[in-house]
This record gives structure tokens, sequence and C-alpha cells, in this order.
């Protein structure tokens, strides 16, 4: 069957607006579009790839999984399953883990424990504070913890009980939290919201509130965790311990799984039956997951983050000045973000679609941030030969007014 990117038009719903270019192939960090023309990629499917396409040994893993089981469901447990929880537990503060299939469905596992945890001390202690510019799934639940108005309009009555601050406003907080707080959710870097990093003593002031009102703090780590921040987990850089955490994306290295890690009294709320998932533990996937977090959990390899993501930065930051498009990189680790200069405002699509007219692929983080997520352990070669021709289609575009006026 003959299938183009005017296939989708006709057989997809419409809620995706994706590129005209339809990949067929990847291998490392480079991808193959159906006319055979190469890209790099320092999107990483939306800080998922982590360790680039076909990596070996996930596709070893894989490929050894899936002859010999596939599927069970939660009425038993398997042997992948066990193995990837306890390695989890072993690496992080967490005590115990519920596995599910994606970083919204461990978002929903997380604010429902949160509500749950609550009520058992008081009905009225079921208020949960988030962040403006958040982004935590696309449920209807996790929309709303997100406080971001463009994602819940039309979907409306949303669910109550969700209070949204400024994000990184220790005072805020601290005159929002109540005994009425079960949670305060948040992202050590926003991600959707602009790739803005928690202060030190933002992420130590919710944490102090939380014992202080005997509420729960939640780390949402979906896009932050699994070496991506140059440790397994963000929280380990900031050295503050949340309650719970949920991560996903990453995890899997592009084979969909996602977690909640929770200390053993925030997970002693979901007793038999509060909660589940028909897919959640599926052996395929944490056979994938445990051999990313097997290669990943690396002194060697998380080391190397920071040394990529320091090249990288210094290249965006390079070429910000020879263009004046774009303010001071941001990030933590391979989470990187590029402010559009106050000339360039509103135009980080632009700069994707010139990337990707040269060969290089890159995300937005909303219309003022160019966002890049490449694998962990990306060449020097290929951030060398991404940074380059990101810079050609930047200089082109730059160029396209100046040759249009003469």
């Amino acid at each position: 069957m003959n299938v183009t990117r005017s296939t989708f038009n006709e057989v997809m719903v419409p809620n995706y607006q994706p590129a005209d270019i339809v990949p067929v192939r990847g291998e490392g960090s480079r991808l193959w579009d159906q006319a055979g023309r190469e890209y790099v990629d320092f999107a990483g499917g939306i800080a998922v790839t982590l360790l680039g396409h076909c990596h070996p040994k996930l596709v070893a893993a894989l490929t050894e999984q899936a002859g010999k089981l596939w599927h069970l469901s939660n009425v038993m447990t398997n042997e992948p399953a066990l193995r990837l929880a306890k390695k989890l537990v072993d690496a992080t503060f967490a005590d115990r883990v519920f596995f599910c299939n994606s970083g919204a469905e461990a978002n929903e596992a997380a604010f429902k424990l949160a509500r749950r945890y609550g009520n058992a001390i008081d009905p009225a202690k079921h208020e949960i504070i988030a962040f403006y510019n958040a982004f935590h799934g696309r449920t209807l639940f996790t929309v709303s913890v997100g406080g971001q108005a463009k994602y819940t309009q039309g979907f409306e009555p949303i669910p109550g009980g969700i209070r949204h601050l400024p994000f990184n406003d220790v005072a805020a907080l601290e005159a929002a939290v109540s005994s009425n707080t079960c949670a305060i959710v948040l992202e050590p870097v926003q991600g959707e919201g602009g790739i803005m990093p928690a202060s030190t003593a933002f992420m130590a002031a919710a944490r102090r509130l939380a014992d202080q009102h005997k509420a729960l703090l939640i780390f949402d780590e979906v896009q932050t965790g699994v070496g991506r921040s140059g440790h397994l987990y963000a929280y380990q850089h900031y050295g503050v311990a949340p309650d719970v955490l949920t991560t996903a994306k990453g995890l899997g290295g592009g084979f969909p799984i996602g977690a909640m890690l929770a200390t053993q009294a925030a997970a002693d709320v979901l007793a038999f039956g509060t909660h589940g998932s028909t897919y959640g533990g599926n052996p395929l996937a944490c056979a994938v997951a445990e051999a990313v977090i097997d290669t990943v959990n690396d002194p060697a390899v998380l080391a190397g983050v920071t040394h990529r993501a320091q090249l990288i930065r210094d290249g965006l930051d390079s070429i910000g000045r020879r263009y004046g498009v774009f303010a001071p990189s941001r990030g933590l680790g391979l989470l990187i973000g590029a402010p559009m200069s106050e000339a360039w405002k509103g135009r980080s699509k632009d700069i994707v679609n010139a990337g990707l007219a040269q060969g290089v692929w890159a995300l937005v983080a909303g219309p003022d941030v160019l966002r890049l997520a490449p694998s962990l352990v990306i060449s020097e070669a290929d951030i060398a030969e991404g940074l380059r021709r990101l810079e050609a289609g930047i200089a082109k575009l730059v160029e396209a007014p100046k040759a249009a006026a003469a």
C-alpha cells in the first residue's frame, strides 16, 4: 500500500498537523524520509528516543522478549516488570512503582493518588497546587492541572479543586499552601512552558511546605527523567526528593511505557482495586525499559549528557549572537531552550521550519522558544553537523527579507 503525507488528511483525526516529511528509517541521531533524504535529529521524538534510533541494546531486548511473552494483563505479574521496578526503586527515592503506558497516564495516577491521600486525612483536603504554563498530559484531569487555558478551552466543565500559581514564586507558594492542600505538583523544568528550570530555593520551599501541611510533593519528570538532566532523575540535581514522581517518554527509548514512583506511605493509599491499567507493566515495554535504565544509569553516560549539553548551548548562543535571533540559552542537561530575541518573538516555528529545510529536526516550546532534546549519546560530529544545518537555515531566513527588498 502506497501511503504519503496526504493520506493523513484522508484517514486521521485532524488534531495534529504533522510535517510534510514522512520518516521511514532511523539510526542513531539520523533519520531518513520516503525520498531518502537524511536529517540530524535534535528533537528525539519530543525527548523520547534518548539513546537514538534503533539502539542495538534496545533492539536486542525487544527481540528477545518478543520471542518469549507479550502480554498477560495485571491478573498476573511478569519478570521484566519486576526487574524494572526493582531497578527503579534501587536507583531512586521510591519504594513502590506503578506501570502504565504514557506520561499522561502516570500523572493521572499520581493525581488520583493525591486526592485519595488527602481524602483519607480529611475530605476537605483535596486542593492540588499547580503552576501556570505547566504541562502534565492530555487527559481531562491532566490538562486541568496543567495551567494552560488553551488546552482546556472547549472541554469545560473541567475538574475543580486545582489552584494555579506563578512558577518559581516562593512567596506565592507560601501564601497558597494550606491544610486543604493534598499535593503540590511541579515539573523540575517546565517543558512546554518554555524550558524554564525551577530554582533550588523554589524546590526546597515546595518540599518544606508539603511537609508542613502534610501534603504530597509530586514531581512530573516525564520529560526531565531518565538521564536527560545529567542525573537519572532531575530531582537528584536539586537534592530535593518528592513523595511521588512520574516518568515516561525516555523510559522506553521510543517504546510506550510510563511509571509512577512513590514512597511507601504515598503508595499505600492505592489499595487493591483503586486504580489499574490493562497494558501497564507489559513485558515487551518493561524489557526495553530495563535495557534503557541499564544503559543510561551509568556515570559515564550521565557525565556525557552535561558535556554534550554545553556543546549545544555554546553553539546556539554563538548562532544567536551572529544573527540576532536568540537570547541566551537555558535548560538542564539535554533539555535545552533557545528563547527568541525581542525582534524574533513568536517565530520559533519559523526557525524549526528553516532548520528542517536544511536537514535538521528541532522542536518548539511555545511560540517564543526553540527546544532541543536530542539523544543522550549523540555524537559530537552529529552535534556539529546539526548546528551547522540549523545555522544555514537561520542564515537563509535572515537574508530572505533583504533579498526580497533588493
